[in-house]
């Protein structure tokens, strides 16, 4: 089974975190959640905080090297905060650079546009943040689920299922 790692932030959107953490557990894969530091990570819930989450590693200490697909949930204030994490976007480069997927829902598109994994990708994202992916040179498609050339992205937390089926499907 894979080795999978998500990375995430305060405010990451809850479901797009929970959701693939345990259905990717329950399909027996290894998974690991990395933050900027060690330790417990608040969720954003519809419209407030929510649940905790343990970060087991540091953005900073991690490579792709062990791991076989980067996860990242969206929220609006997970991937704002993480853009601006040079140690994160480095990590989301490294990842598509050794040819791993790379899974972005929602907002997290905005961390694929920092790494500049946009540009020449068929991409999807949450409405709002259409045009900046499109700005940075995606063909930007209304699909529950994307995939192109290692970089998986869909809408919004009704596309989970199909989602996390195309990141089991990634590292099959």
């Amino acid at each position: 089974m894979a080795n999978i790692l998500i990375m995430a932030s305060d405010g990451f959107e809850q479901s797009e975190l929970f959701v693939p953490l345990e259905k990717l557990k329950d399909a027996g894969h290894e998974v690991h959640i990395a933050a900027p530091e060690v330790g417990d990570i608040r969720a954003w819930d519809k419209d407030d905080w929510g649940k905790t989450v343990k970060a087991d590693l540091a953005i900073a200490d991690q490579s792709p090297e062990g791991f076989d697909a980067l996860v990242l949930p969206g929220g609006v204030i997970n991937p704002d905060n993480l853009r601006v994490n040079d140690k994160a976007v480095g990590l989301i480069k490294a990842f598509a650079d050794a040819g791993k997927p790379v899974a972005a829902i929602c907002h997290a598109p905005w961390l694929l546009v920092e790494a500049g994994l946009a540009e020449g990708r068929k991409m999807t994202s949450f409405t709002s943040i259409r045009s900046d992916i499109r700005n940075a040179g995606a063909d930007v498609v209304d699909q529950s689920v994307v995939e192109d050339r290692g970089v998986i992205t869909s809408r919004n937390p009704d596309d989970l299922d199909d989602f996390v089926q195309a990141i089991s499907k990634s590292v099959a």
